[in-house]
């Protein structure tokens, strides 16, 4: 490498300056974040335009790289449960719920059945609480600020809920291996029905308010088409990949917990554009209600945590294993290997964000400037889940 090559890696415009190498006169070079609301983290993304239509694209990570992976080698099993609440803190639960299936199918460690419906419980209303947020800033970044008020009143209900019992409104560490925390109460499973039946009456009014609004159809139809062979390609996964036809979900595909047990649908939609993204996840809170409705009714009684439950210092077997869950933005994977420690001789992740926001490119050649701000709100990032 030339002392002018590294002198441009150093200042940090060697990206810039690899970008550039194949460009065309009449096309400008721009960067759109790594500072940028609409990214949702420091997300950078280099555009080359012509005009006001986007000729290619091209996602630079590497601004929030936090080690989470690294630092399970020198925590316990144990000890690095609360990590999993930082990497995606919109969805933690689900996090938890991977990492803990993990060592529980690494040690061979039986759940009882309460705790199976506590999980269930508790990662529904994560769910939820993450799709709205993604409603309320996915229509703020279009430039509508209404609708975010009315996803946080919303969000705020379920926030106090799973404070009641996590002792955290956003980054939780609630799940255990061979259970939970701490056990749910009657209050809590009645506070649980009585917003299930209030948010009932909430989706048609959003409906109404926004869904069926024409200024949002036109931003988002006909924007940012995936195909379901691109989907495959990448390895995208969640409402990305139901919202190009495929209706994959770990829930179904890869059953765990007590999900076998409980009516839902998977909701998928054929056009593969930014709508049907939207859509998708607007049918998925829906299907959190139905789910909620069934575990606060079906719950048995007994244990929330197996009296053979792994102890502070406690020595997994050693081999690897491998255990995945729905999220709220796709399939989270969890692999683990033992060397027979207390600690993960190596723990890799699986972020389906990452998969997602690699479509963007070739999903954004071609579209508008201002269509990139859409785009990227209907892959719903979280960007220190992408950049753990």
């Amino acid at each position: 490498m030339s002392t002018q090559s590294i002198k441009e890696q150093i200042s940090g415009d060697y990206y810039t300056c690899r970008f550039e190498e194949g460009r065309s006169e009449d096309t400008l070079i721009l960067n759109m974040g790594p500072q940028h609301p609409s990214t949702h983290g420091v997300l950078r993304i280099i555009l080359e335009l012509d005009g006001e239509y986007i000729v290619r694209a091209e996602p630079v990570l590497g601004y929030l790289h936090r080690m989470h992976e690294a630092m399970a080698e020198n925590r316990t099993y144990l000890q690095y449960l609360p990590n999993m609440g930082r990497v995606d803190y919109l969805h933690a639960l689900a996090w938890n719920w991977a990492y803990v299936g993990a060592v529980e199918r690494l040690g061979g460690i039986d759940v009882p059945r309460r705790a199976e419906y506590i999980r269930v419980i508790t990662c529904e209303l994560n769910r939820l609480a993450s799709h709205l947020l993604w409603w309320g800033a996915y229509l703020l970044d279009l430039g509508a600020f209404t609708p975010i008020m009315y996803a946080f009143d919303d969000r705020e209900r379920i926030l106090d809920m799973i404070q009641s019992v996590c002792g955290s409104r956003l980054t939780y560490s609630f799940f255990r291996p061979g259970g939970v925390a701490i056990d749910l109460t009657d209050d809590f499973l009645r506070a649980v029905g009585e917003f299930t039946h209030y948010m009932r009456g909430r989706l048609p009014m959003y409906k109404t308010l926004v869904t069926d609004n024409i200024i949002l159809r036109k931003r988002c139809e006909n924007v940012g088409e995936l195909t379901l062979e691109m989907c495959r390609r990448y390895g995208a996964t969640g409402p990305v990949l139901r919202g190009s036809g495929q209706p994959y979900d770990v829930r179904r595909a890869e059953p765990y917990g007590v999900y076998p047990a409980l009516s839902f649908t998977i909701p998928s939609e054929a056009e593969g554009d930014a709508m049907a993204r939207y859509r998708v996840r607007m049918d998925e809170m829906q299907q959190c209600l139905d789910i909620l409705d069934q575990a606060i009714a079906d719950i048995p009684d007994g244990a929330f945590l197996a009296k053979g439950a792994p102890k502070p210092r406690w020595k997994a077997p050693a081999g690897e294993t491998y255990f995945a869950v729905e999220g709220a933005r796709g399939k989270i994977g969890v692999h683990l290997f033992s060397d027979g420690s207390n600690t993960p001789y190596r723990c890799k992740l699986r972020a389906p964000g990452f998969s997602n926001l690699n479509c963007f490119a070739e999903m954004a050649r071609g579209t508008l400037l201002s269509d990139a701000v859409s785009i990227l709100g209907s892959l719903d990032l979280v960007i220190p889940e992408i950049d753990r």
